[in-house]
C-alpha cells in the first residue's frame, strides 16, 4: 500500500498535540491600527481546532 500524501497547506497550519490539533488565529495580518491592543494580544495565542473539524484536519495530515 503506498503512502498517503499529506495536504501541504494543512501541514504548515496545524500541529498535532496531546490535547488536540493546534492552530493559529486569523485577523492578525493587516489593518491592525483599528483593532484594540487587547484584541491583538488575544489573537496571539494559539487555539485548538473545533471538535467538528478534527476529523477533516486529521485526514489532511495523516502522519503528523
Amino acid at each position: 500500500m503506498p503512502k498517503i500524501k499529506s495536504n501541504r497547506g494543512a501541514a504548515k497550519r496545524f500541529r498535532v498535540t496531546a490535547g488536540g490539533i493546534k492552530r493559529h488565529q486569523s485577523h492578525r495580518r493587516h489593518i491592525l491600527t483599528k483593532k484594540s491592543t487587547k484584541r491583538k494580544r488575544q489573537l496571539r495565542s494559539p487555539s485548538l481546532v473545533h471538535k467538528s473539524d478534527v476529523a477533516a484536519a486529521r485526514r489532511m495530515i495523516p502522519y503528523a
